[in-house]
């Protein structure tokens, strides 16, 4: 069964624009990356399901329970920060129920994604009193990416959109492979990956992983085998793991595509 993933632009309508900064409305922010990132998720086997896809408002109450009777596996909320003076702060900031479980290890590498782009990591903060992290029946990521009232998040957030939506996308992937525990024998989904190393020394995994996090791949290891392998990305569709393979020939690797 595909793994089905709501994801909630926050804020919507005019009854709630969320912040504003310089005609800026947060609101508009938060559906143009959610939109981005859940194509690419659904890109890749996930089903996804939207709370909104327009100009549209909703209670927080109501995007919980739009998650609650889909059945979803994962909810992500996704906002941009704002602090009480312009440029006072910035950074990439993830909030959870609490810091336990698959929700706090999605949002560390969601934020680390980030701050591979260029945000400052801000880390994984615990919210319980958000009722769409307290509401929601299934592990919950709130997403504050970086502060709209400043304006070197906003020239990052405009700059590197692309790259922002693929370096959450492929943080989530990549967390739920890592994450799974059941896959019925007789599935036919299979999941591939682009490796670029099989290492016996961890210490020579963690070098290329460095490496390739640096330069803004959603890279991880995998201890399989006896060997420590770097990997990069988790695709259900061919065609997107070879779009990788081909980004990192020609940034040098000698890679190669794996399965699972």
């Amino acid at each position: 069964m595909a793994t089905k993933i709501v994801i909630d632009a926050g804020h919507g309508g005019s009854v709630d624009p969320g912040a504003v900064y310089k005609g800026r409305e947060e609101k508009n922010d938060n559906l143009n990356l959610a939109m981005a990132v859940g194509k690419i998720l659904s890109e890749n086997g996930v089903d996804v399901v939207y709370t909104r896809t327009d100009d549209t408002y909703q209670t927080p109450f109501e995007k919980a329970q739009i998650a609650n009777e889909d059945g979803a596996d994962f909810f992500l909320s996704f906002h941009r920060n704002s602090s009480p003076m312009p440029n006072q702060y910035s950074g990439a900031e993830s909030l959870v129920y609490d810091l336990s479980g698959t929700k706090a290890e999605l949002a560390k590498n969601i934020n680390g994604a980030l701050g591979e782009l260029g945000f400052k990591d801000l880390g994984v903060s615990a919210r319980p009193g958000l009722v769409v992290l307290r509401r929601t029946r299934m592990p919950a990521v709130l997403i504050e990416t970086g502060f709209i009232n400043n304006d070197s998040d906003n020239a990052l957030f405009d700059e590197k959109f692309d790259d922002i939506a693929e370096a959450i996308a492929y943080a989530i992937l990549g967390t739920l492979d890592e994450t799974k525990t059941e896959e019925p024998e007789h599935s036919s989904s299979v999941l591939y990956r682009v490796q670029t190393g099989q290492f016996r020394q961890k210490a020579n995994a963690d070098n290329q992983l460095y490496e390739l996090q640096d330069m803004g791949y959603p890279a991880f290891i995998l201890e399989e085998d006896g060997f420590y392998k770097v990997q990069v990305g988790a695709f259900h569709q061919l065609e997107n793991a070879i779009k990788m393979e081909r980004r990192l020939r020609l940034d040098g690797y000698s890679t190669w595509i794996t399965t699972r």
